[in-house]
């Protein structure tokens, strides 16, 4: 009985990892927005899980709290807490927080393994872009290994070493390899129907249990396929 509960319990379109009374770790799809916008409020996960902890309660006062972000169009996995000391300390250590992406980027990459550094700023135009100048941008280090190729694709597993808006996708387009399925920084349109782009995984130490946590998706289901039509 219990076990139906909890199914029924599940919030629509996102699929929960791991649950504690501090925690919540979930699955998101690509093309769902991780918090409101002012134009949408309700179609988030934030906003889903928030329903899914006060159990359809709208007076209940649990709720979830947003540690980290992943784009509208970048599926995987997304940490929150659910208590203010809880989110503090996740926040304060997440340069100690490994995460692991994964993404399906266009040719092949010279060398197989590497480090990218720029410095990355932002326009009027809400578009990343690298600068030589330092006192414009943030220094951003991604670093990556090639897993797998195909005749036009290459499999990259990215290690983000900084956490800066857009900074896989502008790093490896302004590189000659931009993610499939990129509609803002690549240039020609592609086959793929989504970003190519998933947070595969995410290691960090749990907040009150002292804990190592390590949460692992393997490779989507999709991308296999697109590199096996490749």
């Amino acid at each position: 009985m219990n076990n139906l509960r909890k199914k029924k319990r599940q919030p629509k379109g996102l699929t929960i990892l791991y649950e504690d009374k501090d925690l919540l770790v979930v699955e998101k799809p690509a093309g769902l927005l991780t918090v409101g916008t002012e134009r949408n409020k309700s179609r988030t996960v934030h906003y889903l899980l928030n329903d899914y902890v006060r159990k359809g309660n709208p007076k209940s006062r649990n709720r979830v709290y947003v540690v980290h972000r992943l784009d509208q169009d970048t599926s995987g996995i997304l940490l929150f807490a659910k208590s203010e000391p809880a989110k503090k300390f996740l926040q304060e250590h997440w340069e100690q927080t490994n995460k692991c992406y994964l993404a399906i980027v266009q040719g092949r990459l010279t060398p197989k393994e590497g480090t990218i550094s720029t410095y990355l700023a932002e326009n009027a135009a809400h578009r990343v872009y690298s600068t030589p100048d330092a006192a414009k941008g943030k220094l951003s280090h991604t670093a990556y290994k090639v897993v797998k190729e195909s005749k036009d694709f290459s499999l990259v597993e990215i290690h983000l070493l900084t956490g800066r808006k857009h900074q896989i996708r502008v790093q490896f387009a302004e590189k000659g390899h931009p993610v499939l399925g990129d509609r803002k920084y690549e240039n020609g349109g592609t086959a793929s129907k989504r970003l190519a782009l998933h947070a595969r995984s995410i290691s960090f130490t749990h907040p009150f249990s002292g804990k190592k946590m390590t949460f692992d998706t393997g490779i989507p289901e999709d991308f296999s396929r697109q590199l096996g039509h490749a």
